[in-house]
């Protein structure tokens, strides 16, 4: 079992609006493989961070999805910017039900995704 993390910058004070997005999946709840989704919340004082978790039975479930048509109509809008600081790691569109708009916007500020394999949970499923 894996979880990706899309970690979004956002500008402070616009999180709400943002998460609202994803309270309506655009079809990854239905992709093979996917278990579920949770959306993670942080106000800092440069930024906020949105942090995008969904979890997967495999790596190969998880590129499925993000392989598929249905990932590329659900994210054919725009993609957020890259962070500059995440050099060793994929950048990856949100998973929510809108596209987030353009970086140039000014709310997005880029995006950073991580892959976990999940050593154990507590208390098991």
């Amino acid at each position: 079992m894996i979880v990706a993390i899309n970690t979004i910058k956002i500008k402070s004070g616009h999180i709400g609006e943002i998460a609202e997005r994803f309270k309506n999946p655009k079809g990854v709840q239905h992709a093979p493989g996917f278990i579920r989704m949770e959306l993670l919340t942080e106000a800092g004082e440069e930024h906020d961070e949105l942090k995008v978790c969904t979890t997967w039975e495999s790596r190969e479930a998880f590129d499925g999805w993000v392989n598929s048509e249905a990932f590329k109509q659900a994210h054919a809008h725009s993609r957020p910017k890259p962070d500059a600081a995440a050099s060793d790691s994929q950048t990856s569109p949100s998973h929510g039900e809108q596209p987030p708009k353009p970086a140039g916007s000014g709310i997005m500020l880029g995006a950073k995704l991580s892959v976990h394999e999940v050593a154990f949970t507590f208390p098991e499923a």
